[in-house]
């Protein structure tokens, strides 16, 4: 296998050199982004691309152009669908969820039937496929949640670390990776800040509040090296930066007046990737911490490497050593086409 590159430039093998993967929410940001970097830099022999939007898929089609890819209509809410889809694959990542904070509090049981019964459904096609390794995205909204989406999203990290005991003798792996805001994603606060921008007005929601922040690239990549370190039943988390939003709104605006109005429902001032209790049980790498289940299949797996966290300890926004300047904010907005030149 060829070499790639982490979050911090390791080199590691290249686990999807001639692999079939499965990518569930492949039309998103992020399944883009994923089927952009792997058939460039990482010779899959195909990519499943399944999801629910047929005129996405099309797009998707049209831009890439590759007769790697592969794309199947289906929800997966549907176990059959998903069966199918997994058929001689050998790597799974699960992107699909609905993610829209608002939408989901407006919509619950649909978002406890896509984002924790999809996850049911994605474990069990998996281990009845013997899929290779598994791996599920998550989000910083997972940890202490304060609302329904974190909730769902907290529930499918526990499905999939657990996933590994319902396994059972069957080699599936299944692990998860959880990170912070994407710079420029949908739904995100930059495109909200820019389009504000035109008004001359941009609405705070508190001024103490902080966010961690990873390119959209960042991530993939993180993913990519996750999928080649995982024994099945840790929680990958990246070393990435933080910022203040009243500095992000300086940066991209920094003539425009200021509205504060208060902290939304179901939003946090700061932001926590890793707890207390988790790090009792977890590993510092150069480009990551990782979190080892506390579950009995955990023993039957090789050490993972690191260090021991001390303790207390807790990786959140507001305390984290590693602060983006307004000056690499400007480059990261420019560089990914959020910002005009």
């Amino acid at each position: 296998m060829s070499p790639t590159k982490s979050l911090n430039g390791a080199s590691f093998m290249d686990v999807l050199k001639d692999k079939v993967i499965l990518l569930t929410g492949g039309t998103g940001s992020f399944g883009n982004k994923f089927t952009e970097i792997a058939l460039s830099q990482h010779s899959p022999k195909a990519i499943r691309v399944f999801s629910r939007g047929e005129k996405k898929q099309y797009d998707m089609e049209k831009k890439f152009k590759d007769d790697r890819l592969r794309f199947f209509i289906g929800d997966v809410r549907d176990k059959d669908r998903l069966r199918r889809a997994m058929t001689d694959a050998d790597i799974v990542v699960h992107a699909a969820a609905l993610k829209q904070v608002p939408a989901c509090e407006y919509n619950p049981i649909e978002a406890v039937r896509t984002n924790i019964d999809g996850s049911i459904n994605v474990i069990d096609a998996a281990i009845d496929n013997g899929i290779d390794r598994v791996m599920a995205i998550s989000t910083d909204k997972a940890v202490h949640p304060v609302n329904l989406y974190g909730a769902t999203k907290m529930t499918a990290e526990k499905l999939f670390i657990q996933g590994n005991s319902y396994a059972g003798k069957v080699h599936t792996k299944f692990s998860c990776v959880r990170y912070g805001n994407v710079i420029g994603s949908r739904g995100s606060v930059v495109p909200l800040f820019l389009e504000q921008k035109k008004t001359g007005t941009l609405t705070i929601t508190d001024e103490q509040m902080t966010r961690f922040w990873i390119t959209l690239e960042q991530g993939v990549n993180f993913v990519i090296n996750c999928i080649g370190r995982m024994k099945g039943g840790e929680i990958f988390i990246p070393k990435i930066p933080s910022m203040k939003i009243t500095e992000l709104a300086t940066a991209i605006a920094p003539r425009a007046k200021r509205k504060i109005i208060g902290i939304r429902p179901g939003e946090k001032i700061h932001e926590v990737l890793l707890t207390d209790e988790e790090a009792t049980h977890a590993r510092e790498f150069s480009d990551s911490f990782v979190i080892e289940p506390e579950h009995a299949f955990w023993s039957t797996r090789h050490p993972i490497g690191g260090k021991p966290l001390p303790v207390p300890f807790r990786y959140t926004s507001d305390e984290n050593k590693q602060w983006l300047t307004k000056q690499q904010l400007m480059a990261i907005i420019k560089e990914f086409g959020c910002l005009e030149n």
